[in-house]
């Protein structure tokens, strides 16, 4: 997904062409290490540890990089975004006049017993397949909070035509199901069944009504190539406007740690070498569909569609399983403490 806004300090991050650099975190680095992650269990649980908060001036240590391989399973049926808007301008939240297509309905069947069994988790699959066919419907400004900004936009795609949200939606619905089977309610705000959108402030706004206690955005990058793995974002604390994320914060930043932690252990994939320092984290306040939720929330860019490495493992089908996976075991982690 390809976000360009006041936080964004120059860098496209999602779907546009060309790097940015690396952002500063809001809220000062976040010290992750190899030893935060320790197996206490042979059952295959990790325990994403902050180890002792750095001082303001301390570098953030890195997590270790890990192999990444595998054989590609693209899926190039559906039609790719238009050229005249590859990138994504403004980010994952609905807009202030909901569209005019079919509301989202909830995707979550009746919870069953588990370990989440009265727990709600709201996903939401970036972009829209059919964003590319209402380019005035999704380019109109909506309220993001701290300003305005497009309602939604394409999303990237990989060079073979495999688009960003092809892949959402069905590590999203991959993603559902693991919940599911842990006793959670689950609700996509969109499940191919809109024409179009939502709008960023309309997905904000469905996770804030569902009461969820955890609200991720699934989404992939569109850096330029040699840019890789993925990053979590997480809200800045902001309060102007009608953007108030001071209570949202920290627990949101609880979330994405688990979230990082628990995707590099089921993907092998590497934290971003172009985000976040290292860390596989990254700090925003630019976009709606964190400024506007007042569940906990985060965002995660599972790779660069743009790199030939990271769409090999975006196109296919067993890896997604792993990255649907691991954001199953971070939400699981948050959700029980």
């Amino acid at each position: 997904m390809s976000y360009v806004g006041p936080d964004s300090d120059g860098f496209i991050d999602g779907d546009g062409d060309g790097p940015r650099r690396p952002r500063r975190f809001s809220g000062g680095p976040l010290t992750v290490t190899l030893a935060a992650l320790v197996p206490t269990a042979l059952a295959g649980w990790l325990i994403w540890q902050v180890v002792g908060g750095p001082g303001e001036n301390e570098p953030a240590k890195t997590l270790p990089a890990a192999s990444q391989s595998s054989t590609a399973e693209a899926d190039t049926t559906s039609p790719s975004p238009s050229k005249s808007d590859d990138g994504k301008k403004g980010d994952g939240s609905p807009s202030a006049t909901p569209s005019k297509s079919k509301a989202p309905s909830s995707s979550s069947k009746p919870a069953g017993s588990g370990p989440l069994k009265g727990k709600v988790v709201v996903i939401d699959p970036g972009h829209n397949p059919g964003n590319f066919r209402h380019t005035a419907e999704i380019n109109r400004l909506v309220d993001i909070g701290t300003n305005r900004k497009e309602c939604d936009t394409t999303g990237t795609s990989t060079n073979a035509g495999y688009t960003e949200a092809q892949f959402t939606l069905d590590v999203s619905r991959r993603l559902r199901t693991l919940l599911q089977q842990q006793g959670a309610t689950v609700e996509l705000t969109q499940n191919g069944d809109r024409s179009w959108g939502p709008c960023v402030d309309e997905r904000a706004r469905i996770g804030n009504k569902a009461h969820a206690d955890a609200v991720i955005s699934v989404h992939a990058d569109g850096s330029a190539a040699g840019n890789r793995g993925f990053h979590v974002i997480l809200p800045a604390s902001v309060k102007s406007g009608s953007a108030d994320t001071t209570a949202i914060a920290g627990p949101s930043r609880d979330l994405g740690e688990r979230v990082a932690g628990n995707f590099l252990r089921a993907t092998g994939s590497a934290p971003s070498n172009y985000i976040g320092g290292g860390t596989g984290l990254d700090v925003r306040k630019d976009l709606g569909g964190l400024n506007l939720s007042t569940q906990p929330k985060v965002f995660i860019e599972c790779g660069n569609m743009r790199d030939a490495k990271d769409a090999a493992l975006l196109t296919s089908g067993a890896w997604r399983q792993k990255a649907a996976q691991g954001m199953s075991d971070g939400i699981v982690s948050f959700l029980r403490g």
